[in-house]
């Protein structure tokens, strides 16, 4: 059964309900991804071992941030939920355009909570690799920046999605985590000059 979202009101229905399971999502990813890296290769008509390990990470960092915005854990957390499209309703009403609006909104202040730090901390590694492998991203506002594309695009993906809402003040805590984590770069190249 699917839950669709009409503002307040939830409305449980199957018909018209797609859902699409974690395991296809990250196979059609990894397809993508790995196809890409071999035309690339390909054009360039060489192999870079030790740039392709950094862009391993950076799969590997697109891939968990892939599993943990658009495919939530289910019941007690044992099985992750499908993508869930509600032809019905395509893009149902779940949209918050207004800033800090829901960022405390949780019933649960445990749960505002871990959707605040978590938030952050599932971006920090997205700032850390940004600028150790793209030499136009060595700087703070240059990284920031593309890593608030990634959150945007994230939240636009989850539009379609019956059981998401898409959420502006995800774009600001991701995009904090993202500032945070070219702190952490900066601070570890510093000590790095120095030694």
């Amino acid at each position: 059964m699917a839950l669709t979202i009409y503002g307040d009101n939830y409305v449980p229905h199957t018909e018209g309900v797609i859902e699409i399971p974690f395991w296809l999502g990250l196979a059609v990813f990894t397809f993508i991804w790995f196809a890409a890296r071999a035309l690339i290769c390909l054009r360039r008509k060489n192999i870079d071992k030790k740039h392709e390990a950094k862009m391993l990470l950076m799969y590997i960092n697109l891939a968990l941030l892939f599993r943990l915005t658009l495919f939530p854990l289910g019941s007690f957390g044992i099985r992750v939920d499908p993508l869930r499209i509600d032809t019905q309703v395509f893009f149902p009403p779940s949209i918050n355009i207004t800033p800090f609006s829901e960022m405390f909104a949780f019933i649960d202040p445990v749960d505002s909570i871990r959707n605040f730090f978590g938030n952050i901390l599932m971006f920090v590694p997205t700032g850390i690799l940004f600028p150790v492998i793209y030499k136009k991203l060595r700087s703070l506002a240059k990284t920031v920046l593309a890593g608030a594309l990634i959150s945007l695009c994230i939240e636009v993906l989850q539009l379609p999605l019956s059981d998401r809402i898409s959420d502006i003040d995800d774009i600001i805590l991701n995009t904090a985590g993202v500032a945070l984590g070219y702190g952490i770069y900066a601070l570890l190249r510093r000590i790095k000059t120095k030694a």
